[in-house]
């Protein structure tokens, strides 16, 4: 254990001063998108619409992210990775307050729209400016911990925001399950996540050269590798479909199944995003031992029966107990997975591919949150469940056949004598 703390803090000790300045910005936004992820929900149920609008609006979000991908990868690369970064993080918070200043549908789908293209423009950002700024020994702690940290900070914002409408309607004299409330919270996201662009305001990044864009560079690299680029991306896809299929409305099971409140509903995904914090912080030195695409393959498939539990268990401790142990498995080898991602392709080729990733990530969150709401509505919770468990099952062994499986298979079988 001294040896593997000692591994870790040496690399982390060679992250280079954009890094630490990108992580430090992920804190503080960290901590305000922790805060809107669990309440928003709640505000639009409070305006008097449902979980399909719900559903609606998670997927136009996503939708939007999906198809705007290639063209914001593109856009990256003339803004270079800072601007990129400021401008996406500037019209997140100013979705978020355009959804608070004008509380009704249209707007709520506008802002939603505006929110998808933000996120596609940070997203396909993210990987190639961690690896442009990360060597190769550091690099999978990197990824891991700008994940991490920003897990941990979801830890602080979640148990905060679930107090906060209680405490803006004690103020306020308003009930804590208002739109009133939920929307002075909002407000404050907004505000914090203003507060992290700063540090990127800080940070020196040299311009790409125009050689080193093209805006049909991923149609390209499709036709180059099609095989390649098949087996990277559509695990990631099928796990996408499922996770929007349950993810977006973790909160609104734990109040409907269960029946808790908000601040119980807040400590739970706080501890939730705390153990996802603490599984993506232990899988580097975990990959160094056992290979990146083992740690993949052995994390997914250990959570899916906690996915079960969490689903069908008969009472909220257990459920309560299984989200955290799946949430950790399931999420810790993410960042390891992108690593691996931007290692197998050329340099020229990573932008490129870090937008088709975007793309296959966003997919299932463009479609399945509105199919899950409407299955809520009529059927519940239960067929959500299973359809998710499917899902994720199919996924693990995609990743066990294309990299695990493959990679055994070429390894010679030693001779034997006649």
């Amino acid at each position: 254990m001294a040896n593997v703390l000692q591994i870790y803090w040496t690399r982390i000790k060679q992250f280079s001063p954009n890094a630490r300045l990108y992580l430090t910005s992920i804190i503080l936004t960290g901590a305000a998108l922790g805060i809107y992820r669990l309440l928003f929900n709640f505000y639009v149920l409070s305006l008097n619409m449902d979980a399909n609008v719900v559903g609606q609006l998670t997927s136009t979000s996503s939708m939007t992210a999906l198809i705007m991908a290639v063209p914001m990868g593109y856009l990256a690369d003339i803004l270079g990775r800072k601007k990129a970064f400021i401008i996406g993080g500037l019209a997140v918070c100013l979705s978020i307050a355009g959804m608070v200043l004008w509380p009704v549908k249209g707007i709520l789908f506008a802002m939603s729209i505006l929110s998808g293209v933000a996120q596609s423009l940070s997203a396909v950002t993210m990987s190639p400016f961690l690896l442009e700024n990360s060597g190769p020994e550091e690099r999978t702690y990197l990824f891991s911990l700008a994940s991490g940290a920003q897990m941990t900070a979801s830890f602080v914002g979640n148990s905060i925001g679930g107090n906060l409408p209680t405490w803006i309607a004690v103020r306020q004299g308003i009930n804590p399950t208002s739109s009133l409330a939920y929307a002075g919270v909002l407000g404050i996201v907004a505000l914090v996540a203003l507060a992290g662009l700063a540090p990127f305001l800080f940070m020196k990044m040299p311009r790409l050269k125009r050689s080193e864009r093209a805006l049909f560079a991923p149609f390209a690299y499709a036709a180059k590798e099609p095989v390649m680029l098949g087996k990277l991306i559509l695990p990631m896809l099928v796990t996408s479909i499922g996770a929007g299929l349950l993810m977006p409305f973790m909160n609104v099971f734990f109040r409907v199944v269960y029946h808790q409140t908000d601040p119980v509903i807040g400590t739970i995904m706080a501890w939730g995003a705390l153990a996802m914090g603490i599984g993506l912080m232990i899988a580097p030195p975990i990959a160094d031992r056992m290979g990146k695409i083992q740690l993949v393959v052995v994390t997914q498939g250990l959570s899916i029966p906690f996915l079960a539990l969490l689903g069908f268990a008969p009472w909220f401790w257990l459920s309560g107990m299984a989200y955290y142990v799946r949430i950790a498995l399931m999420n810790m080898s993410t960042p390891v997975y992108q690593t691996f991602v931007m290692e197998k392709v050329d340099p020229e080729a990573r932008a490129t591919v870090a937008s088709l990733v975007s793309m296959a990530n966003s997919f299932g969150w463009a479609f399945s949150p509105s199919i899950s709401g409407w299955m809520q509505v009529n059927y519940g919770f239960g067929p959500v469940y299973a359809g998710v468990l499917v899902l994720y099952t199919i996924s693990v062994y995609l990743y066990w056949k294309f990299f695990w499986s493959a990679k055994t298979a070429k390894v010679p079988k030693p001779a034997t004598a006649d």
